[in-house]
């Protein structure tokens, strides 16, 4: 093969050897193979030079060109005779070889021996844009002109000749005829394959295997093909019964691309052969309800009961149907399989990163740090998947270490159409909409929906790329929408064409009914018996899923959420360490390996922990969540954090990761505690928030049992993952019945930093708060962080924890604890005020939360007004009556009540939490408050207008003004 790094004048000297020739393999890239081709005219004076070395001493040329001089004689005569007939010779065999081929190893042979392996490999690259795709025909294109014999100077009289086929799976040598069968079979019929732009040769060549040994035809038993036609007959008879039953009613039809339903059969058939037990799903509305009964076994009965409005499947308020998720057992030729649906909301895509969770959650469960047992499966929409951001996010978390899941199978279910936006002009900018999957090198076999057999192959390849590789892979099943993009749409409205073809198509199990008839398979009768079948599973509820598991027990890694089931949030919780624990645990902490050398701030830092452990230092923030940390590892619960620089901390307070200084190695206090310890992983995950909460949620929602957190780092920056929150986080519970233990931490506070490095957007969370949803805290010191953490996984209360964090107030000179806060008390929804002041001399109290109580406290001190008391509540949902009337009962004489807060008016907590205080407080005493004034902008840009802002706000507040 010719290397990248050939110099020029070696090419000749490489190919003077026509056996050399012949055993020419193509470079990797083809442009490199054409500039570089050795075959060019300027080779003739070549010719004459190797002859005239020939003339004057045989030895001067290699043996095979030698043989060639030696069967013309060593003519006499002037050079250019000689010369003459050289050529003369060589332009007779290319003569002879247009009647009968051209015979191996002449000067012409090689010259297309070297274009036919360009042939070869254009085909490898652009295949695809020549093959049968559309099943309605509409948009295939011309094939590029690569892709044909004239392009590469060959031609029909060519097809006679033996050649070598380099790297192409088959012969050594074939006829050109015999390769472009091979090519045209294998790249340009009803699949088409992109894989040439991946960076591995192992795997293009594995690649290359599979798919050129079978040349565009896979073989199938007949039963099997029998088995695939049925899959067929289920998911039209199962649309075509909903739409005579349920006229008008939404179901997102699966029509036009109902060879979905055997491709997911084979997936998970061949899934199970390879040894997978668990698959984790994720998908839209379209083809839902006929992927939940003909793939995950959802009883039709079921189905009917909610089209009807009477299936109730939790207490909740519920969802619509094509939302619900679902989980089944199924028998696979490998052992049983779990089959796990995630419930979606009508946002698309973004399932993808929620099911990447789960099942990164699901494979830490069982120990399956390759991928061999838990695969995550996603089907996607054409337009969606390429026009939701959350797709790339998604693939770009797919070979991280933090987010990996060994690789993922995604399939297009490829309508041609977003809602009525032409995918062809306006729906991308790119000729498929699987072009973002090149980003992660994942290979695209793109394949007619109409040709089952193709798709189940398409599917066979794929599982295999992955299980071997651990790699994404994508199939984009290429199909149509038979109805409009729901039942009550009418789509030649806008697609005039387009519909009156697909009116004019066979649906795609007729034409593959045909073919089996056809095949002498089947007859038509027994095409008639299937469709009777199913009308008759359906019109008596049976199941439609022939390898379902019954009664539950075969799952041998279920997650039992009965103990986190109707809890209260009131629930004590015992969250203090004895000392001696927090003190062994501490010493581990602070220590590193010898000789590791830290850097200086670190190094003080450290030091400064070792005197907090001694207890000649108070107890500051970073140290205090550590140690919650440390406490839950000793205890058995692992701990996962996530966010764009969790390991150090954005404030540089948490230094769960420390960092060799001369070699770069990492030390993790966190993971050597004791030995039988838990699970302890902090990721810097990349720049992502929507697809990493996304992530982290799936993953909570599958491991009750494990600490799982996302830091933002701003709290600003969150609402970039706000669908996320809005169609997950806070109404999951609501929707689906699915609980979720996940903590948000989210930076807040108001230091002149500027409008998006100030504000978490409390007043967002708190609007989404309803039903005990999800809790809301504001912890004020290091000890009401550390047992905040604690009671959420210690307290059997499963719900999302959304944590206003500080940033100056992590080394706030007041924000301390001592060691006892740690070893007694728990987490106090409210504090009461801290100074030695007369409750009977108290006329006005002030609430807040955060880090404005500082500033109230040092100016209060400083004026020493001591009849304003400052009570704090450090959580704000769900609301703590009772914690804050027994505090407010003993300021009886107080007449004045404020709200204080930094954030503006229209934003913070008082909207949300005024009508609380003020049934507290009761007729007769008004509750007042003191805010920025109404902004647009959460926070001015100004340090010089912030601090300004900020004392006039602590000003009024205390009246000193």
């Amino acid at each position: 093969m010719l290397s990248s790094k050939t110099r020029p004048d070696d090419i000749r000297i490489a190919h003077a050897d026509p056996d050399a020739m012949t055993r020419h393999n193509p470079a990797r890239d083809m442009q490199s193979q054409w500039d570089n081709s050795y075959l060019d005219a300027g080779n003739a004076a070549y010719l004459d030079q190797l002859f005239e070395a020939y003339l004057q001493s045989p030895e001067n040329v290699p043996e095979r060109w030698r043989r060639h001089f030696e069967a013309m004689g060593r003519p006499a005569g002037d050079g250019e005779v000689l010369h003459s007939r050289v050529r003369e010779e060589f332009r007779r065999l290319a003569e002879n070889g247009t009647a009968r081929g051209l015979p191996m190893g002449s000067l012409e042979h090689e010259r297309k021996q070297v274009r036919v392996l360009q042939y070869i490999n254009a085909h490898r690259f652009l295949g695809h844009l020549q093959a049968d795709l559309d099943p309605l025909g509409l948009t295939r294109p011309e094939p590029p002109p690569e892709l044909t014999l004239e392009h590469h100077q060959l031609s029909e009289a060519d097809l006679a000749s033996t050649y070598n086929t380099g790297s192409l799976v088959g012969p050594d040598e074939a006829p050109l005829r015999e390769i472009v069968r091979i090519l045209k079979g294998t790249y340009c019929k009803t699949l088409g394959a992109e894989y040439m732009h991946l960076r591995e040769t192992a795997e293009k060549r594995w690649l290359q295997q599979l798919l050129e040994s079978v040349r565009g035809e896979p073989r199938f038993s007949d039963e099997r093909r029998r088995s695939i036609l049925d899959r067929l007959t289920a998911a039209e008879g199962l649309e075509r019964y909903l739409h005579s039953r349920y006229v008008g009613q939404k179901r997102f039809s699966l029509e036009g691309g109902e060879t979905l339903i055997p491709l997911l059969d084979e997936c998970i058939r061949r899934a199970g052969e390879l040894g997978v037990r668990e698959t984790v799903m994720g998908m839209a509305h379209r083809g839902r309800l006929n992927v939940l009964v003909n793939t995950l076994g959802k009883s039709p009965a079921e189905l009917f009961q909610e089209f009807e409005g009477k299936g109730r499947r939790h207490p909740g308020t519920g969802d619509v149907k094509y939302h619900m998720g679902f989980s089944s057992d199924v028998q696979t030729p490998g052992g049983p399989m779990h089959l796990a649906l995630a419930f979606n909301p009508s946002h698309l895509e973004i399932v993808n990163p929620v099911v990447e969770g789960s099942a990164r959650a699901r494979q830490t469960r069982r120990g399956d740090r390759e991928g061999d047992q838990v695969l995550p499966l996603l089907i996607h929409g054409d337009a969606s998947f390429a026009g939701q951001g959350v797709i790339m996010e998604t693939l770009n978390m797919s070979q991280t270490r933090g987010f990996s899941t060994k690789g993922t199978v995604h399939i297009v279910v490829n309508n041609q159409i977003g809602f009525t936006t032409s995918t062809l002009r306006d729906a991308r900018s790119t000729p498929y909409c699987t072009d973002v999957a090149k980003m992660v090198d994942a290979p695209i076999l793109h394949v007619n929906g109409d040709d089952p057999e193709m798709a189940l192959f398409a599917a066979q390849v794929a599982l295999d790329y992955r299980m071997t590789f651990k790699k994404d892979v994508v199939i984009d099943l290429v199909c149509y929408r038979r109805q409009g993009h729901n039942e009550a749409d009418e789509p030649s409205v806008t697609q005039p064409a387009m519909y009156k073809r697909i009116k004019e198509l066979p649906t795609t199990r007729a034409r593959y009914a045909s073919r089996l008839e056809e095949a002498g398979i089947l007859d038509t009768d027994e095409a008639r018996e299937m469709e009777s079948r199913v009308r008759e599973r359906l019109d008596s509820g049976e199941g439609m899923m022939p390898d379902l598991i019954g009664g539950g027990d075969s799952y041998d890694q279920p997650v039992d959420w009965k103990p986190y089931l109707d809890r209260d949030w009131r629930e004590p919780a015992a969250t203090a360490v004895p000392k001696e624990t927090l003190r062994d645990l501490w010493r581990r902490l602070v220590e590193v390996p010898e000789g590791f050398q830290l850097q200086s701030r670190v190094a003080r830092i450290l030091e400064d922990r070792r005197k907090m452990a001694a207890g000649s230092l108070p107890l500051d923030w970073g140290f205090a969540e550590t140690s919650a940390y440390a406490a839950l590892l000793a205890e058995g619960y692992p701990v996962r954090l996530s966010g764009q620089d969790s390991g150090r901390g954005t404030f540089f307070h948490r230094h769960a990761v420390l960092y060799n200084q001369q070699d770069g190695d990492r030390w993790i206090p966190l993971r050597h505690l004791t030995q039988d310890q838990a699970d302890f992983l902090v990721v810097d995950s990349l720049l992502s928030e929507e697809g990493v909460l996304g992530f982290e949620y799936g993953y909570a929602t599958a491991a009750p049992d494990t600490l799982t957190l996302w830091e933002a780092q701003f709290g600003d920056f969150a609402n970039g993952a706000q669908v996320v929150i809005d169609q997950f986080i806070s109404s999951g519970e609501q929707k689906w019945g699915r609980l979720c233990g996940l903590v948000m931490l989210l930076p807040h506070g108001y230091e002149g930093q500027g409008p998006e490095h100030s504000s978490a957007r409390l007043e967002r969370y708190l609007q989404l708060c309803a039903q005990h949803n999800m809790q809301v805290c504001v912890p004020s010191t290091p000890a009401q962080m550390f047992h905040l953490l604690r009671r959420q996984m210690i307290r059997p209360y499963r719900k999302p924890l959304i944590v206003m964090t500080p940033k100056s107030l992590l080394r706030h000179k007041l924000a301390v604890n001592a060691l006892e806060d740690l070893t007694s008390g728990r987490f106090r929804p409210v504090l009461d005020e801290v100074d030695d002041l007369d409750p009977s001399q108290v006329t006005r109290v002030i609430l807040c939360a955060g880090k404005v109580y500082y500033d109230l406290l040092e100016r209060r001190r400083s004026e020493e007004k001591h009849g304003i008391a400052l009570v704090r509540l450090e959580q704000l949902y769900p609301f703590p009556d009772e914690e804050l009337a027994e505090i407010l009962a003993a300021y009886a004489n107080a007449s004045e009540f404020y709200w204080v807060q930094e954030e503006p008016l229209n934003q913070g907590a008082w909207y949300a939490t005024q009508h609380h205080i003020r049934a507290l407080l009761g007729e007769g005493r008004y509750l007042q408050h003191v805010t920025r004034p109404a902004s647009a902008s959460p926070a001015v840009g100004h340090l010089d207008v912030h601090v300004k802002q900020q004392e006039a706000l602590v000003e009024r507040a205390l009246r000193l003004t």
